[in-house]
């Protein structure tokens, strides 16, 4: 007689409760709205006790959640250094060490990003291979969603650093959609290969003879981000940054805009009436807590970053996403392609076809890939 098939072990997720800007109560109820939706995940809270048991009392769809107890709360103030030498009481420390520990598959923190960074690199270190980790951003277009990195890890990044960020970049992507092949473009400032500096074009060099190992589509402007032109854009952390903080801020004007135009007038009020169905889906398109969620790729663990003003409704996208990395294998399969293509890419840098005009630059790129 076969045997009753045994229940699957639900995903375990490490919540830094105390992060972020408005306290644990859109953290804790974030999390009872993604356990309501979900039965295959469980969450522990990291925190002080006493004020996030109150909070979980009021959520049925938290009852097994546990809380762990953490007197020290690291502000979005605190400087990085400063929190690795005294911040090993936080709920923000403890949270990742249940990572490393393996008493947790995923952390997700609301809190300060240069400390959460420093923290993680610290605790889970780095996939091997992988020179610096980088934070991605999902990205809305007219095929669903793009990924962009680095938005904010790295002020700069060499040629070599810049293929790693591709190949970390894919394998998220596919992990998050099951796409066998995502498209990789590297941001320029034009399309042509002779554009650009020689650091990005380096990179372009590698990635093209990647071969099958990526799929890569040459250089992308920036209007190509939104247009969804590929699958994963990269470029180096400040240029990804000051890119995703214009479009937010040109989202928002055109949301005043668009708010004004419906209002301004007795007519264009009764427009708007008329439109409420189309205009309520196109409010749930832009709505940001919809993409919540920025992961740290390259460590050997899963940290996902939730805004730190986000509402419930963002704080259980981004736990969703924690949710569906935790226990998937793109960690090792960045550090075998990285492997993979290393061994390609100090050939192609020092065939005579390759070589810079300049020599010292062609030297300084073949140091960056050795």
């Amino acid at each position: 007689m076969p045997e009753p098939d045994k229940k699957a072990e639900p995903i375990i997720l490490a919540i830094d409760a105390m992060g972020g800007d408005r306290g644990p109560e859109p953290v804790v109820a974030g999390a009872a709205l993604a356990l309501a939706a979900r039965n295959d995940i469980n969450v522990h809270f990291y925190g002080d006790r006493d004020e996030l048991e109150r909070l979980v009392a009021d959520q049925p769809s938290l009852a097994n959640a546990k809380i762990i107890h953490a007197d020290g709360v690291v502000s979005m103030t605190d400087k990085p250094a400063q929190v690795l030498r005294r911040g090993r009481n936080t709920s923000m420390w403890s949270a990742i060490e249940a990572v490393k520990n393996g008493d947790a598959q995923a952390i997700l923190s609301g809190g300060n990003t240069g400390a959460l960074m420093a923290m993680s690199k610290l605790q889970l270190r780095m996939i091997e291979g992988v020179d610096r980790p980088a934070i991605t951003a999902l990205w809305p277009t007219p095929r669903g969603r793009s990924v962009v990195l680095d938005v904010g890890a790295n002020v700069e990044a060499n040629a070599e650093q810049l293929v790693q960020f591709s190949i970390m970049g894919e394998a998220f992507f596919r992990a998050m959609t099951g796409t066998e092949k995502p498209s990789v473009g590297l941001l320029n400032v034009g399309a042509e290969e002779l554009k650009g500096r020689d650091v990005i074009k380096t990179a372009a060099r590698i990635l093209k003879e990647a071969g099958p190992e990526i799929a890569f589509s040459g250089f992308i402007e920036g209007n190509d981000i939104s247009k969804g032109t590929v699958d994963v854009v990269v470029t180096d952390g400040f240029t990804g940054n000051v890119a995703i903080k214009t479009a937010e801020g040109a989202a928002r004007l055109l949301g005043s805009w668009v708010k004004e135009a419906l209002t301004g007038s007795l007519l264009a009020k009764i427009g708007a009436l008329l439109m409420m169905g189309e205009l309520k889906k196109l409010k749930a398109r832009m709505d940001p807590s919809a993409a919540n969620g920025g992961v740290f790729l390259g460590l050997n663990g899963t940290v996902v970053k939730s805004h730190g003003g986000a509402d419930a409704n963002g704080v259980a996208a981004a736990i969703t996403m924690a949710a569906n990395l935790a226990g998937h294998s793109y960690q090792e399969q960045i550090s075998k392609t990285i492997a993979r293509i290393s061994e390609r890419s100090i050939a192609t840098l020092a065939t005579p076809s390759n070589q810079s005009q300049n020599p010292e630059n062609q030297s300084e790129n073949i140091k960056a890939v050795v």
